[in-house]
Order: C-alpha cells, then structure tokens, then sequence
C-alpha cells in the first residue's frame, strides 16, 4: 500500500478520498488554486500545494503543475476524483512517465472509453446493446444534417470527449438542428478541448440506469449492482438511489453482466461506471462508460458496505478485489440528494455567494471505522450511519462562478426504499442554508411527488411534472413572522415572557401600555407585505399580536440552541431558528425555510432592479457569444447573447420585441450578476 498520495481535485471528492487515506494511514497531499487557499479539502489534507490561479485552466487542468506538485511532496501515487483530469488520456500518461501511479484505468482504457464513438464501436463487437445512432469521424455538418435527419427526430446531439451534460443537446426538428449543432459544438470545445459530435436516437421517457464495476490486474472484475440516476435537470443528475428500483432480477443481472463485459473489452483496472439507458419495456442499451468514481458513489458504498476509494487504492497497488462476485451483497436502499447553489425557477442557474449560515442534518461526515458507518476492508458490515454529509464546504466558504456550485451530497439509508425516502425527506426539511440560492425547497418537492415516491421514473420527469414541482405552495407565515419577530424584538432589547421589565425599558410605560407595529416583506416575493402590531401591557411581560384584524396572546423566549426561539401565538406554541443577517431574518420551522426584510424606516429603500427594455445577467460569468448588433428588430424570444458560468451556457432571449440600441459587453468579457448586458427599445 502507498504511504503517501496526492488528490488532484478539489471539494467534495478531495475531501472524501483524504477521509479514507486517514483512515488507512496513508498521508494526503492536497492542490488548490488562488480561490481555494482557504478551501475545506485543503485543511483535510496533510499537505498543500499551490498550483495556480482561479480558473480550472489556470490550476487543476495544468497537468505539469500537478506532477511537479506530487514529486515535491515524495507522493507515489495520484488520485484524480472526478472531473478535471479524472478521464484525461494525457495525464495518465504523464503520471507513468513520471514513475507515480494513476489511481484509476491504464491509459488505454481511458483512450477506449473517452471517445464516445470509439467506446460504441468497442462494445458492439463485445455484443452489448446500443442505441441506434451515428458515431462516425465525418464531422461535415451537412452530412450530420441528414443522418439526423435519416434516423428521425427526436435526436440527441453528444459530444464525443464530453460528460456531466455538457455539450448535450436534443433537437426536435429538423430546422433546429444546425443551431443546436453549433451550439453544441462550441460547448464541447470550450469544456474538452474536442468539438467532435455524436447523435443517438433519443428515447422518450428512458431511465437512465448505471452500473458499478471493478476490475484488477489478476483478471478479477466484478460489479456492485446498480444505480438509478433518472431524475435529472439540464441532462445533470439531481438524485440518484441504489439498487435502482423496480427492476427484475433477471434484468439486473444482465446488465451487471454486461457492464462486467465491457470492462474485459478494454482490459479495464479500477472503478468504472457503465451507463445505460432502458425504455419502460425492459430494453437496454450502453450509453458511455465514465473511466473514473462517479459523484453518486456513496449510494454503492450505503447498500454494499464497502469503501470504494478503499477500493480503488488497493487495486492501482497490485492488490486483488477485496471481494468475489459471490461474496457481494445487498443491504437496503440508499438514495442521494445533491444540494446545489443554484435558482431552480430561473432555469437551474447557478448562484453564487457566501455561505453565511451552513446547518446540515445530523449525521456521519465520510469515515468508515470500527465504530462508524460503512464495512472493515475486509467486507464485514458495521452499522450503517442512517443519514451521511458528503461536503466540500464549511459555513463563511464562498461558492465562486469559477467551479461546479455544489454545497454537499445528502445521502441517506433505509431497510427499504420507502424508509430510505422517508428519512431524505426529514433531512431535506433540517437543511439551513443562506447565502447563496439553493435547491433544498426543489428536492422536497421531488422527494414528496407521486411519480418519485412510486418509483415511476424517467430522465424526463422535472420537465413533465414542471407545473406541479413548481407550483407556489402554502406556507407558515403568521408562525414563521412570529420567530422573526421574536427575533428582532430580542434583539432591539424587548423581554421574553416572565423577564423583568427594567431589562427592556423601552416597553415600559408609566400609565399605558405599549403597541409596536413591524413591517415585513417577504424576500422571495417582494409585493407580499405583512404589518403585526405587538402590544405590551404596564409591565411590558403580557403581550398580544395582531395581524389582519386578529388579535391573539403571544409571547416567546429564546431557545436552547443557537439562533433557536420559541413562541406561543394564542394556542399554538412554535418552535424553529432565525438567522438575522442585517434586516433580513431566515427563519427555519416546521420544515420550511422562509427569509423576511424588516422594514426599517430609517434605511433607505434599494433600488427597484431591471426596467423596461433592460437585460441583465442572471448570474456572474462570461459573454461567449454575441448574436445581435445594435439596430438589430428582434422578435420576442430572439437568443441575444450567450454567456458562460461553471462550465454550463446559458442563453439571454428578448424579453419582448423591440429594436436593440446598445450592445454594453463584446465576447470575452466577464460580468457580474445582474449587470446590464444590452439596451433594448421596446416595440410598443
């Protein structure tokens, strides 16, 4: 085993692979770039190594960097997590070329593998089922045109080098296909280097079903039964669960198989995942193979016992799989949740910012020991932790455009699948975050939907349940405005229930008691405003609160926790937490999360954002593409420019039609949320 091994990543994953390397003893180096000097996976490691600027191109894309950083350190060894240079043909290589060992495939099997054309061509001469498509080198977009066109739309355009989403593009007709076509193009350059396309048959309403394997060098290869990964957004996974549900035993071990043969196909070492996509018939077909861990790997490790970093570790050092394909076993169901920084209403945008308040539900941060979750390198099972953070940030972390803007992984485990969703659900309603946008409120809704709960799953399900998973839903405001009023009126000096009025002289009358009226405006819906008046009575304990013309007793205390507070509202006795950040108070209780802005008379109100005829940046990022020049009469919709952020397009439409008179940003510029991009003279 190798005493000492570098992490070639960042976040989550870094922070993962350091947790088993502690655990075995083995000493851990970390990288990181200028915006991750004070980054979680940092402190993780036992060392550091700077490696360059912000940007991915600038630190953990640069290949000689990270070489040079692992023979400084005595490192023998590199774990590349995933993402960055996890499927890079080249560092592989440059690592054997440097005498370190690669934590993952030979090189020839990443080359396999990293071209989705090849890796198709690959498996069907090992008799594995695939999607009818056209996999060819002859990129001439008229050729592709009619191949599209020949098999039938609807189509999925794929980059060939790509994965994670990126460079994806389904197109529904024909005259969509050449913009879509380029777009694609452009978006597989940016993101890997290859504009190289592929184009499948797309399936309606497939799942998207995956398969774990591991092989050695001894001709052991194994697989550790299955994933579902189907619900997705923007072709990116949000949930993902195992075993995959629903599914014959006799359909799971043919898959298991096959994934197992496509493994032997290129003479594969390591952890590997085979991907397929399944029509509701049963039928299956291969998508891709990821030569590498994938994000969703705890939900193996929750249902098998097993530490898969463990795993791979032992395997690039020579040794056999700890396990026989007979000794492996099922225990359960697990299901994770990835909880991102970004506005699910406004497209799935990423959102960026600093993690001002950070509560996750109580459970297991990684480690697997003799008294924790997870299984011995031996396969023997300990208890498994009910609930798991995998987390590559910590409260006062800031979430930067320059990297995916994921916040942790929720996983948790069940004895079934019904206790499994269960227990996400609790965990889900016991996140805290504030700072940036989140996903949290999203998730639930998945979790709580029918077609989720009942196992009716499909890559398609956000899109087709869109009305319903974002419908507005009624939520405790009266209880969650009498937390936020507690909260300010302890902290403007008032008294809790049974407190001495001398402590509060400001509700202290001589003759009379006192009535205060707070105003409030919900965050997320600024045209919802809400009055209470609070009364004291003489000796400033007996409150009432009054809202909408009814008045009730109240009173509050604060709680045992931190940001914890109780209130009492006629009946009703509430429990929940407020975070105060200026004037805005994030309140935390019967599961929801709500944000209100005190309105506070003596600040000044902000400036009401946008206007006619304005388009703004909807996130922090860079002008790719500028499609219109000024005079330009665009019809409402039109795209006007594209930007990118975290690796991901997004195009700006017309917000109505009109006649563009300034264009404000040229292609490669950098630009802020909610900068002025153009000025459009709206058609009247």
């Amino acid at each position: 085993m190798f005493n000492k091994i570098l992490i070639a990543n960042r976040g989550e994953i870094a922070c993962r692979v350091a947790a088993t390397c502690k655990r075995l003893g083995i000493a851990s180096v970390a990288v990181y770039s200028d915006a991750d000097a004070d980054a979680k996976h940092v402190a993780a490691c036992d060392e550091a190594v700077h490696i360059g600027g912000s940007t991915a191109a600038q630190s953990y894309l640069r290949v000689e960097r990270i070489i040079e950083a692992a023979r400084a350190t005595g490192a023998q060894a590199v774990h590349p997590g995933y993402g960055f240079l996890s499927e890079n043909e080249a560092f592989a290589h440059a690592c054997e070329a440097a005498g370190i060992v690669f934590i993952g495939p030979p090189v020839a099997a990443i080359a396999a593998m990293g071209s989705k054309a090849a890796a198709k061509a690959l498996m069907h001469a090992a008799a594995v089922p695939l999607v009818p498509g056209y996999h060819g080198d002859d990129q001439d977009p008229q050729l592709l045109q009619r191949e599209a066109d020949a098999m039938g739309y609807p189509v999925l355009l794929k980059a060939s080098a790509g994965g994670g989403g990126k460079g994806m593009r389904v197109v529904e007709r024909s005259e969509d296909f050449a913009a879509a076509l380029v777009s694609c193009k452009r978006e597989a350059a940016s993101s890997f280097g290859n504009d190289r396309v592929l184009i499948e048959k797309y399936l309606t309403r497939p799942r998207h079903v995956e398969v774990q394997v591991f092989a050695d060098r001894h001709g052991g290869a194994v697989y550790l039964f299955d994933r579902d990964c189907s619900v997705q957004r923007r072709h990116q996974k949000v949930l993902e669960e195992a075993p995959a549900p629903g599914l014959s035993a006799e359909i799971k071990r043919e898959m298991g198989e096959a994934a197992v043969a496509a493994a032997r196909a290129v003479n594969y070492v390591g952890a590997g995942t085979v991907e397929f996509i399944m029509t509701g018939s049963g039928d299956f077909y291969f998508m891709e193979m990821n030569t590498r861990l994938q994000v969703e790997h705890p939900v193996t490790e929750m249902v098998t016992g097993q530490d898969l970093v463990e795993w791979q570790l032992r395997v690039a050092a020579d040794e056999p799989l700890p396990l026989t394909q007979q000794q492996l076993k099922l225990d359960g169901h697990a299901i994770e949740a990835r909880i991102y920084a970004e506005h699910p209403a406004r497209g799935f945008l990423p959102s960026t910012g600093t993690l001002k308040h950070l509560r996750m539900p109580e459970g297991v941060e990684f480690a697997i020991d003799a008294a924790g979750s997870g299984a011995t390198s031996s396969g023997e099972s300990n208890r498994k932790a009910p609930v798991r953070i995998d987390s590559g940030v910590r409260e006062g972390d800031t979430i930067t455009p320059f990297y995916d803007p994921m916040i942790a992984k929720l996983i948790v485990h069940g004895a079934t699948r019904e206790e499994a969703l269960a227990r996400l659900s609790r965990a889900l309603h016991a996140c805290e975050v504030v700072g940036p946008h989140t996903n949290v409120e999203f998730l639930q809704r998945i979790v709580a939907s029918e077609p989720f709960a009942t196992g009716d799953l499909d890559t398609g399900l956000i899109e087709r349940h869109h009305d319903a998973l974002f419908a507005p839903r009624t939520k405790p405001f009266k209880e969650a405005l009498a937390l936020a009023c507690a909260a300010l009126l302890t902290r403007e000096g008032g008294t809790a229930h049974g407190a001495s009025p001398w402590d509060a002289l400001s509700h202290w009358r001589l003759n009379s008691g006192y009535a205060q009226t707070l105003g409030w405006r919900e965050i997320d819906n600024g045209e919802n405003e809400h009055a209470f008046t609070v009364s004291f009575a003489r000796d400033g304990n007996t409150q009432t609160f009054e809202h909408d013309g009814v008045r009730e007793p109240f009173s509050w205390s604060s709680g045992a926790g931190e940001h914890e507070f109780r209130a009492t509202l006629g009946d009703a006795r509430i429990t929940g937490r407020v975070f105060v950040d200026g004037d805005t108070f994030h309140v935390f209780c019967l599961g929801e999360a709500l944000a209100f802005e005190w309105q506070n008379l003596l600040a000044h109100a902000a400036d009401a954002e946008g206007g006619e005829g304005r388009l703004t940046a909807p996130m922090p990022g860079k002008v790719i593409a500028v499609l219109v020049e000024p005079g330009a009469v665009v019809e409402k919709g039109a795209p006007l420019i594209v930007m990118e952020a975290m690796k991901m397009e997004h195009t700006i439409g017309a917000p109505a039609a009109g006649t563009v008179s300034e264009v404000l940003y040229a292609v490669g510029d950098q630009v802020a949320d909610g900068a002025q991009l153009l000025v459009l003279d709206v058609q009247q």
